[in-house]
This record gives structure tokens, sequence and C-alpha cells, in this order.
């Protein structure tokens, strides 16, 4: 069944480019849901619109039988990231880009369900398609939850290309690790409160900008000497809004920035910590501060049986010494598939598409970002080799 996917590689290259050339960010992404639902009205495939944001569930019933139900998802979104690629099949909407290569992601899931629907009458059970918006923002995985996806599923696989692990991997590899393989992502905001004043005469206001640099130095402190070295944690700022004039004190600034954690432990301690450390600082230099944690997604823990079963069915797929089942340290980046993971058992797995003399090794999130599309015959064929095996088992 598998290896009809091979002969789609043409085909799931004009998918990923035509899906290229359209990205859209966030939960509503009405171009890029009217493709996939032409495409599954041409397989001939049942779905689901959510009511929330541009998501969509499919379904195949198997004709061996009822049995057992196993999902797969792709997500669909884009970034807010102008490409500086120049191509044939580059974005058409400025200032956004399939720059973490989930239109890959959205082909490679197309090709399995038009190769599973085609042999449906081979299948005992139901396969599950999620085409998920909103991955970025790790609001999508929850809106899906949260309209039903998860109901009667017994396991659950997703899909990453690029070189997130490492661009040491070489293109064609899959990794597919049991345990923690990813880490957790929330968000803090931090209102800093103080006094404006002109900037000649600081000392008849209380200066935020002030009081947020000494907030910003002690939130490291967090990470340097509250966190032990053998549990892996960071904690980022990413933005700082603050002042409207050079001479002018305000009297307020804002930052927000994330944390990411392998240990659900640390994870609530830093957060605690973040607040009592914002509070703190503000009130020695007269200020006041207002910390909120806008809790994101738990870390990406793939069910030991799972993983090994998806690796067995890469490695009677690609061989051996294409299937890597252990890394030094998980990722640090996030994903909202830990939702799903949440619920049922399942693995989440990463197709490697570094090949630097094709420059498809460069970090996800960059204008530079692209895929080796060679390989994306192997996504949907291991999506293909996992759902049959699971169901007919």
């Amino acid at each position: 069944m598998w290896r009809d996917c091979l002969k789609l590689q043409d085909e799931l290259v004009k998918m990923r480019r035509e899906l290229h050339r359209i990205p859209e960010t966030g939960l509503i992404l009405p171009l890029t849901r009217e493709y996939v639902e032409n495409k599954l009205k041409e397989y001939g495939i049942s779905y689901t619109e959510n009511k929330t944001d541009s998501g969509l569930v499919a379904i195949i019933k198997g004709e061996k039988g009822t049995g057992r139900t196993v999902a797969l998802r792709a997500d669909m979104d884009a970034l807010p990231v102008n490409e500086g690629i120049e191509s044939d099949y580059k974005s058409l909407h400025e200032g956004k880009m399939h720059a973490c290569g989930h239109d890959a992601h959205m082909a490679m899931l197309l090709g399995a369900a038009k190769v599973l629907q085609e042999h449906r009458a081979e299948l005992c059970g139901t396969v599950k398609l999620f085409f998920q918006a909103d991955e970025e923002e790790v609001l999508g995985a929850k809106n899906m939850i949260s309209e039903g996806c998860m109901e009667g599923v017994d396991a659950v696989f997703g899909t990453h290309i690029g070189c997130i692990i490492s661009k040491d991997i070489s293109s064609g590899k899959f990794v597919i690790v049991p345990g923690c393989i990813m880490a957790s992502n929330d968000r803090f905001f931090i209102k800093v409160k103080g006094t404006g004043c002109h900037g000649s005469t600081p000392e008849k206001g209380v200066d935020p900008i002030n009081i947020a640099a000494h907030i910003i130095i002690n939130l490291q402190e967090i990470i340097a000497r509250e966190v032990p070295a053998v549990k892996a944690a960071v904690l980022t700022i990413g933005k700082v809004n603050a002042g409207f004039a050079y001479n002018v004190i305000p009297s307020e600034v804002e930052i927000e920035g994330t944390v990411r954690t392998l240990d659900d432990k640390v994870r609530k301690n830093i957060a605690a910590r973040i607040a009592e450390i914002s509070e703190s600082t503000a009130k020695t230099f007269r200020g006041e501060a207002e910390c909120t944690i806008e809790w994101g997604v738990a870390p990406v823990e793939n069910d030991e049986a799972m993983a090994e079963f998806a690796a067995k069915c890469a490695r009677e797929i690609l061989g051996d010494d294409k299937v890597i089942t252990s890394v030094p340290a998980p990722n640090m980046g996030a994903e909202d598939f830990a939702e799903y993971l949440k619920l049922a058992p399942g693995a989440f797995m990463f197709l490697s598409s570094a090949d630097h003399d094709k420059h498809t090794d460069e970090p996800h999130h960059s204008p530079l970002f692209n895929i080796d599309e060679d390989v994306l015959w192997e996504g949907s064929a291991v999506f293909v080799k996992i759902a049959s095996e699971f169901l007919n088992a």
C-alpha cells in the first residue's frame, strides 16, 4: 500500500508548491482550507469543518470492519515572515511565508489520504485526518480537541519536516524517539508601572525603563541559580515596549517573553518566580509590576510503545540506517501536538530535509527556510504504513 506514495512524488511536490504560494497565519485560513477541501473532495473523502477556526477533520472508513481509530495530523498555518528566496512558487502574500514546513505537512498528509482512501477496502477501522490551524500560536490543537476531534481515537501521529532536531541529520532520515522530545511553551507578560516625567528631572518621577532593565537581568538568575543544571529550561524575553520621546520618562513599560521546560515542576516554579521577582524588583525602585502567565502547551511526550511501533514502520520502508530512535537531548522548541498526546498514545516524528548543497539546512522561521522536496513521498508513505499496520494489527 505504502509503495503507491512513490508514484505520488510529483503530485506531492505540486501540492506543496501550490500551498506555499498562499500562506495564511493564525486561526482563520480560508484559502488554505479551501485548497485542502478541494483535494479531499477530489479523493472522495468526507470531512467536517471546525466552527471556531479553519481546522477540519476528514474521515476514511475501512471496509474490512469497524476496529480501531488512528489519527494523523498536519498543521496548516504559516508565519509573518517575508520570504527571502526567489522561486517560481514564492509566497504571493506579502509578509507571510511557510517558513516552518506546514505546506509540506499538508501535502504529505493529503498524499497519505489519497492512498488510504484508494485502499480502504483493505482497512479494518477508521482513519481520522486532522488539518489544524494555528500551531504557531498553540491554539489550533486545543480548538480541534474542543470540537471533538479526539473522540474515539486510539492512537495519534504527526510528522515535522526540516532540520528542527539537527541540520547534521541528512535529508530523508526519520527521527522517532520515545519519551520527551520537545519542550513546553508558556508566555509571560509584565507591565511595569512608574511615574512619567521630563528626562531632565528623573527625581520627579519613577522610571519604569530602569525598573524593566533590572527585571530583565534578574529574571535570568532563575535559570542560572534556581533551576538544576540537569533540568533543561529556557527563559527568553523577546519583546519590550517603552517610551514615545527621547527626553521623556514614560509611565509604563511592557515586557513579553517565553519559558520552555521539559519538567512540569520546573515549569510551574519558573512561572511563580517570574511574578515574584518582577513585583519585588519594581517595588525596590518605587514602582509596580503586574505579571500574567499565559499557559501554552506541555512538553511533547511520545508514548514508548507507539514510538517503537512508528520506528518499526519507518524501518520497513526506508531501512534501518534511515531511522534514528535516540538523540542527545530533546529540542527546546514546542509543538501543540502535545495536546493530542494527553488524550491518546502516539508519537510525534521528524523527517529531516537538511541538505547543504540544496540550501535546505536553514533554520525554521528563517526567511531562507526551504525543504528538500525529494523526501515528501517518505512522509506520506510512513503515514500510510502506520495507519494500515495499526488498524490491521
